[in-house]
């Protein structure tokens, strides 16, 4: 190797002094306004692709507001009750559509401006982790702040980073999360797993989400809700295969070549779903393939944690992340807003992860960026080709499926490995 001269000198410090200004306060605080201004704009120019389902929030809010009739106070919800909350509290203190979304918009940025401090102050390597979320952000796209999935993604980071130091705040905020909309909860189940003992379990688990739990309900119930606080957890049973879902891409892939696939516009859900027998037998397989599988998950963390209890700190990150990704491959819903849920565990571990996991973590953080940029180009991008069946669509978005699965199996690869390693040595033993 030749010997590094006085040439290289000025680059390296150049690339010093770059970095340096990166990964300043100031540094970061330009990037995050630069890529939420990005994002935003965008979402304004796509407006009803983005804002439809926050003007279906609106419309709800509204008629609250008006009537006195109420999603799960009055009527079956598709969202848990306490979505309630961010729904309505833009119709509280404006008038008008535009001015609900920006309302909307506002308080999702906040979010993410929260959930971005809390990550940059995380030492050793928050401030690089801070910048792989922004990148992932705008991978992602405006989807990201026209959904109730753009509340509870950066809640599912706040859960994480608190995690180690704050487990019973991190599973009281995981829980809030899961009751605006479900997926924060493999948070929950990715602590309760690797809860070192029964004791830690009963307290830093079992209590302070029983407690937001019981919060939740007993509000519910007291607006004479009864046993719609629940209704959630029926309202996807009649559905079929959403068309970008995971387990639709064989379907979506054989219109290719076979025209009797269908893919039909859902009025009522306001979706596109493939039609047919043979997509309704997957859909209703899949109803009880998700919970066993987030279900199977849990054991094997339980395993993991049990095995190698020098690293419970890696395999809640590891837990979490393949939790969150079995919600979307096991999923027949499928929305292409979901990958938001996935940035957060991946934006964790890169500030938080064990010496010998950080370099487990940059080929899923590489991949993670990757389906985040495909499914901006499935949605909102090129969604119209996508539906009409263009085969250079529908290769992105098998394409992006297909990662969506080699990321579940490669985290459930890396828990299985810890869950069969070997037991560290007992301190002072030979």
């Amino acid at each position: 190797m030749a010997p590094r001269t006085g040439a290289d000198r000025p680059a390296r410090s150049t690339v010093t002094a770059v970095r340096a200004v990166l990964l300043s306060r100031w540094g970061l605080l330009t990037g995050f306004v630069l890529a939420h201004t990005w994002i935003v704009l965008d979402a304004v120019t796509w407006r009803g692709q983005i804002f439809g389902d926050v003007t279906l929030y609106e419309w709800w809010a509204r008629e609250g507001l008006r009537s006195g009739l109420w999603p799960v106070l009055d009527y079956d919800w598709v969202y848990p009750a306490a979505a309630l909350v961010p729904v309505t509290a833009p119709a509280l203190v404006t008038a008008g559509t535009v001015a609900y979304q920006a309302v909307w918009t506002a308080g999702v940025v906040a979010l993410d401006a929260l959930a971005l401090w809390m990550l940059a102050r995380t030492a050793p390597r928050g401030r690089v982790a801070a910048w792989w979320w922004l990148l992932f952000l705008v991978a992602l796209g405006p989807i990201s702040v026209g959904r109730l999935d753009g509340v509870v993604a950066p809640l599912i980071l706040v859960s994480l980073l608190l995690a180690a130091r704050r487990p019973a705040v991190a599973v009281a905020v995981a829980t809030l999360g899961a009751w605006i909309k479900v997926a924060p909860g493999a948070v929950v189940v990715a602590l309760a797993a690797t809860a070192r003992r029964r004791r830690h379990l009963l307290r830093d688990v079992v209590a302070p989400g029983a407690l937001v739990s019981v919060v939740v309900v007993g509000l519910a119930l007291a607006g004479g809700a009864g046993e719609r606080a629940w209704s959630v957890f029926g309202q996807q049973e009649a559905r079929t295969l959403q068309a970008e879902s995971v387990a639709a891409t064989a379907f979506s892939v054989a219109r290719l070549w076979d025209p009797s696939v269908v893919i039909a516009y859902n009025d009522e859900i306001f979706t596109y779903e493939v039609q047919g027998d043979a997509a309704r037998a997957v859909a209703g397989a899949l109803d009880g393939t998700l919970v066993a599988a987030v279900l199977l998950l849990g054991l094997l963390a339980w395993a993991a944690a049990r095995r190698r209890p020098d690293v419970v700190p890696d395999v809640l990150l590891l837990a979490a992340a393949a939790a969150l990704l079995a919600l979307i491959v096991f999923n027949k819903v499928g929305s292409p807003q979901f990958v938001a849920w996935i940035g957060p565990p991946v934006a964790a571990a890169l500030a938080l992860a064990g010496p010998g996991a950080r370099r487990l973590w940059s080929p899923p953080a590489l991949g993670v960026l990757a389906v985040a940029l495909a499914t901006q180009v499935l949605y909102p991008l090129a969604y119209g080709p996508f539906l009409a069946g263009e085969p250079w669509m529908v290769a992105v978005a098998a394409l992006r499926n297909v990662g969506l699965v080699v990321l579940l199996v490669g985290a459930v690869w890396q828990l299985g490995r810890l869950a069969l390693s070997e037991r560290p040595a007992e301190p002072g033993s030979r």
